[in-house]
């Protein structure tokens, strides 16, 4: 079996467009699906997608990770985050094409199945920017907040905190502070709350200020208190907070977790399979959190197709907690697919048992929402006195 090309299928979601690879081979009718979508950088990951085709492009897809390393080590430069986007793709599509080929699962070549249902978190109204309700209202807000849980939903990541920048100033922490509790109050305790810093805060100080607002409703976990590539800092700021952190979504290597892990900075883990060489690189990247007693709780406000791989890691990942997911993010988010193993029961995805990623785009109806320019939310991202903050 021989790899005879590489295509691209680009599905316009609104606040992203979601970039899907199709890996064509000899064989009729067997290919596979990945996903190398990443926010605002379309045009560039499908030139980086069409620049790795050309190194396996005539190689035998079962050959995953002599493939994933081709792509890395013929590179020469490391690859960057656009780069390992379109090799994560491209590794999700390899696994794809050879659970298809088996006639097995891809959960069933990683091991096989360590839990019975992969649990999931979504995102306020499962992520829809035009539904986003400002802070402020905190009335509107818990109803907002409610009406999620109430779609089947037992965990819910919230952006409790504002644009912020080296200080955190009184009247934002009692607001935030106001609104952590109200949530709490409207949702109960059998609801786990997360809440996404996205690294707003420029010191460590500034971020340990609203941690410390938000610690009494007891959060699931707090994600990127601070900004990416400061691990000692993170692990500092474990240490004076009273509840669990996260980081990862913008980590990319294998070395950069282990840094993590050395130093014991977070609770868990969230490496991004369409950025960090896809399922093998989620795999490396388990292993060490292992190794450290972190759990897995991978990024993913993706499309459909990382949804199904990140699913096929879930079922096969000893440590993994809950996974990611934004299926609200586009009305067609379903519409675009043939087949989809994402259906929410019990607050969590089934373990699939159709072969490969268990996934197949209608490509007829993704050709409805084609490539456009995303409305790009960070745009707001700006401070009172005008300079630009952290999105």
């Amino acid at each position: 079996m021989k790899i005879v090309s590489i295509d691209t299928c680009v599905v316009n979601a609104i606040h992203r467009n979601w970039i899907f690879v199709k890996v064509q081979t000899d064989q009729p009718g067997l290919h596979g699906w990945g996903e190398a979508t990443l926010e605002w950088k379309t045009k560039s990951v499908l030139g980086a997608i069409e620049d790795l085709g050309g190194f396996v492009i005539g190689e035998d897809p079962h050959r995953v990770e002599h493939l994933v390393q081709k792509m890395r080590r013929f590179s020469f430069w490391p690859l960057g985050v656009i780069g390992l986007t379109a090799l994560s793709g491209i590794e999700q599509a390899l696994w794809d094409i050879k659970g298809k080929a088996l006639g097995v699962p891809v959960w069933q070549l990683l091991g096989g199945q360590v839990r019975d249902h992969a649990r999931v978190y979504t995102h306020l109204l499962q992520g829809r920017q035009d539904r986003a309700i400002a802070a402020g209202d905190v009335e509107g807000f818990c109803d907002a907040v409610q009406e999620t849980v109430e779609m089947g939903y037992s965990a819910i990541k919230l952006g409790l905190v504002p644009y912020t920048g080296y200080d955190a100033s009184l009247p934002a922490l009692r607001q935030t502070e106001k609104l952590a509790v109200a949530v709490r109050e409207r949702v109960g305790d059998s609801v786990d709350i997360m809440s996404d810093f996205h690294g707003r805060p420029d010191s460590a100080q500034a971020a340990k200020a609203f941690i410390d607002v938000i610690a009494p409703i007891r959060p699931m976990f707090i994600e990127e208190p601070i900004q990416p590539g400061d691990p000692e800092a993170l692990a500092q700021l474990a240490k004076t907070v009273a509840c669990p952190l996260a980081t990862g979504e913008r980590l990319l290597t294998p070395q950069e977790y282990a840094e993590l892990a050395r130093l014991r900075a977070v609770t868990y883990v969230q490496p991004d399979l369409a950025h960090c060489g896809g399922i093998s690189g989620g795999r490396r990247i388990a292993a060490i959190a292992e190794a450290a007693s972190m759990g897995v709780m991978p990024h993913n406000p993706m499309g459909p197709v990382a949804g199904a791989a990140a699913l096929q890691f879930a079922v096969a990942t000893p440590n993994f907690v809950i996974q990611e997911e934004a299926v609200g993010l586009a009305p067609w988010f379903r519409e675009i697919c043939a087949t989809f193993p994402l259906d929410l029961v019990n607050g969590g995805w089934a373990v699939p048992t159709a072969p490969g990623l268990g996934i197949e785009i209608d490509e007829a109806a993704a050709s409805r929402h084609p490539y456009a320019p995303e409305i790009i939310p960070a745009l707001s991202a700006i401070l009172p006195d005008g300079s630009i903050a952290n999105w």
